[in-house]
């Protein structure tokens, strides 16, 4: 996947609400209103589009106050491009953005869903359980 015959590339920015959406429900992850996608895209600190052939087929965002927390999230790879190293590239491009920017004292954090945790341990990142913290959330619609 390397030099010039390389179908992939990373762009920052976001994608639009109708990619993000479609992003998103590719890879399994939970839809989100585009009234809410609308909102959000706006804030984030850093974010990537991957493409193959110029289509998007994966993202990653860093959101947060750019100071004292900050969160990856939406980190996903179309299912037919998986297994390429793919996520490895999105994750390397947003550990570099918060290398450059990010404050050292910055609590970063993320939502690891089942074996993707193997991949964010290669970045540095490690369980809160083990430190005296747990991760927890609250959905809004209340489920």
């Amino acid at each position: 996947m390397n030099g010039y015959n390389d179908p992939y590339d990373i762009c920052e920015g976001v994608p639009s609400v109708e990619v993000f959406r479609r992003l998103r429900t590719d890879a399994g992850l939970s839809d989100k209103t585009s009234e809410a996608v609308a909102l959000a895209l706006p804030n984030t600190w850093y974010g990537v589009v991957l493409r193959h052939e110029g289509e998007p087929i994966g993202m990653g965002r860093i959101i947060g106050d750019g100071g004292t927390a900050l969160q990856i999230v939406d980190i996903c790879v179309h299912p037919a491009h998986q297994g390429r190293g793919l996520g490895k590239r999105i994750m390397a491009a947003l550990t570099g953005e918060l290398e450059r920017r990010a404050p050292a004292t910055a609590y970063v954090s993320l939502i690891a869903d089942g074996p993707a945790r193997f991949l964010y341990e290669k970045f540095g990142f490690a369980d809160t359980a083990g430190h005296g913290s747990i991760g927890m959330y609250r959905l809004m619609n209340g489920s």
